[in-house]
């Protein structure tokens, strides 16, 4: 794992001083973050993208009919306004017909409260249905994140993957409680006031429209610009984020470091990354507005020409010019709507264009096709030329690993960092995929059975003990979601968990700081050992389990591991070799390959690898 990580680091930082626009400048020596996966972008909106979102939105299709349903009642209600103010302005007023007049009145009222009411609805459904579709894109992207590979978050920062859930789901939720239904109801008013403005005069009509190409050529210039950068701006969101949760994540280093300072220079850095992009970005998407704004005032002020002088020659009506200007007003702002809803399209599809390509990431660990449920597990595990690395440019890890376990034996991996000890128990839980070789257990290939019922078979205790918020009983019940409170407790008492938790103030019901922030390193360790142990796994890894706990609860957790691991294969790892003299083998692994093997009474008679290591530790103490 060490190797991996190193590798990452590495690789991280080459991409980092590669890409001169995505870099966050010369001083930045640590805490880099890799960007090449944000900068490669789809040059247009993809209409594959829009598509998987209308699919979302099929299964609220009564919910959306309703919704268009009001919206047309609204927009034709709404627009009712211009052609009875021509009416009154050249039939009602000029023949003094009070009841003609009265009578648009009321329809005029009737028409601004139905617009009302059916605008209060429409903003109601559509909001609910907007982020109806937002929770189940959220639960989508979540559930799969949930099934990706360790190499997935092992190449990526955590604040990267973050982004994507959270703020990239949440800048979509205009687009999709608003946006979409808003562009129906705008293209309905766009069609209505274009009917009434042709019924009124066909060649004001066509003087109207006589600046639509010139809004399409700019619309065309504008978008261009706007896509590359709000990509851009994607991007140096991506990299804020992932360095605040990388800085958040490594304060105690950084106090420790004294790296306050210069890491308020990094940040300082990149939010001007960031600032200037987001002004870039912003610039661009107001050039929409105004360019529409006005080649409405000079469509609005040709009619307005035209008008005046077709009135004085008495070829038109005072109250036709009245109203068609007002249906010309509204044909504009529609088309300003539209114009203000592509902006948002574009800054959502940047987004939607990172969330489906989470959502696209193929698990590199996952079920064969033809993969079937595991049986219940006995526990023989046989390693076969075992051949694997984390990455295909990196160096074997295992080189040829071959070696037989026998149900109920505990091994102990033992060998120099980097050998490849972690990499043995990860492959036996099948997190990684191996190169070449076979891993079987019970004679079955683990390649061919569903994750699942391999895994639920196992215990884990991995090096990087995680404690989840919540109370301790709820950590505990983590291994075992219906075990009773009887269960948890017997597992702590088994680990030598159950003292300090009854000290401390409310029991197994105190709360948990995120990470277990408020417990020390040992506590957290008996924890995460009593979830494993609360599983009942056929098979136990255990990854330097006792590492932070002191050595009177060593030896009282040693009593009990013998207990416990009795009937159970088991994988131990510890450089305190104390803690293993009583395994059934000890495995001495050296270069990705098996150096000896032997109890520790067997190997301690030799003059090899166990024996030298036994011997230097020793010797210190």
């Amino acid at each position: 794992m060490a190797n991996k990580v190193e590798n990452n680091n590495k690789k991280i930082k080459d991409n980092d001083i590669k890409d001169d626009d995505t870099q966050v400048k010369a001083k930045v020596k640590v805490n880099t973050f890799n960007v090449d996966e944000d900068l490669e972008s789809e040059a247009e909106i993809s209409i594959k993208d829009l598509k998987r979102v209308l699919n979302y939105i099929k299964p609220y299709k009564g919910r959306v009919i309703i919704a268009l349903i009001i919206i047309v009642i609204a927009n034709f209600a709404g627009l009712l306004g211009p052609m009875l103010v021509w009416q009154a302005l050249d039939y009602a007023i000029p023949n003094g017909d009070t009841t003609h007049l009265i009578l648009l009145g009321v329809v005029f009222l009737i028409s601004i409260i139905v617009t009302a009411v059916c605008a209060n609805l429409r903003i109601k459904r559509v909001a609910e249905l907007g982020q109806d579709v937002l929770q189940d894109m959220r639960l989508d992207i979540f559930t799969h994140i949930q099934k990706l590979s360790f190499d997935f978050f092992d190449s990526r920062p955590h604040g990267k993957i973050l982004i994507r859930v959270v703020n990239y789901i949440n800048t979509l939720s205009d687009l999709l409680s608003n946006g979409l239904i808003s562009l129906i109801s705008d293209l309905f008013s766009l069609v209505i006031a274009l009917g009434f403005m042709l019924f009124m005069d066909v060649r004001f009509t066509l003087f109207g429209l006589l600046f639509v190409p010139v809004l399409l050529i700019a619309a065309f210039i504008i978008k261009t610009m706007q896509r590359k950068n709000f990509q851009l701006l994607s991007n140096k969101q991506s990299n804020k984020n992932a360095y605040i949760h990388e800085s958040i994540t490594g304060i105690r280093t950084s106090q420790s470091f004294v790296r306050e300072q210069e890491n308020t220079e990094i940040f300082d850095d990149v939010q001007t990354d960031f600032r200037s992009s987001w002004m870039k970005a912003m610039g661009t998407m107001f050039l929409m507005q105004p360019s529409v704004q006005n080649i409405q005032i000079l469509a609005t002020g040709l009619i307005y020409f035209l008008g005046a002088r077709l009135i004085f020659s008495e070829i038109i009506s005072f109250g036709l010019i009245i109203g068609f200007i007002g249906y010309l007003n509204s044909f504009w702002g529609p088309i300003l709507n539209i114009t203000n809803f592509y902006n948002s399209l574009v800054t959502g599809s940047a987004y939607l264009e990172r969330i489906f390509e989470t959502i696209d990431e193929v698990p590199a660990v996952m079920d064969a096709p033809d993969a079937f449920p595991m049986r219940e597990i006995k526990g023989d595990i046989a390693f076969e030329d075992v051949r694997f690395s984390y990455d295909e440019d990196d160096k074997e890890i295992l080189k040829g690993l071959t070696f037989d376990v026998k149900a109920g034996e505990s091994i102990a991996l033992v060998g120099p960092t980097g050998a490849g000890k972690s990499t043995v128990i990860n492959l036996v839980s099948r997190f990684y995929n191996i190169n070449a070789g076979r891993i079987t257990i019970d004679d079955t290939d683990i390649s061919r059975v569903t994750l699942d019922s391999l895994r639920s078979q196992m215990g884990v205790m991995l090096q990087d003990v995680f404690i989840f918020s919540g109370t301790i009983m709820d950590n505990i019940r983590y291994g075992k979601l219906d075990a009773t409170e009887e269960e948890i407790m017997d597992a702590a008492k088994a680990v030598q968990a159950h003292d300090f938790i009854m000290q401390m103030k409310d029991g197994y019901n105190t709360e948990i700081n995120e990470r277990g922030s408020n417990l020390s390193a040992g506590q957290r360790q008996l924890l995460s050992f009593a979830r494993t142990l609360l599983a009942d796994p056929k098979i136990l890894i255990l990854d330097e389990a006792t590492a932070s706990i002191d050595t009177k609860t060593e030896t009282l957790l040693q009593i009990a591991l013998d207990r416990l691991l009795v009937g159970r294969t088991s994988f131990i790892i510890a450089h305190r070799l104390s803690t293993i003299r009583n395994a059934s083998r000890i495995f001495y692994i050296n270069n990705g390959v098996l150096e000896e093997s032997g109890s520790h009474d067997e190997l301690i008679l030799t003059d090899g690898y166990y024996n030298k290591l036994y011997e230097s530790q020793f010797a210190k103490a």
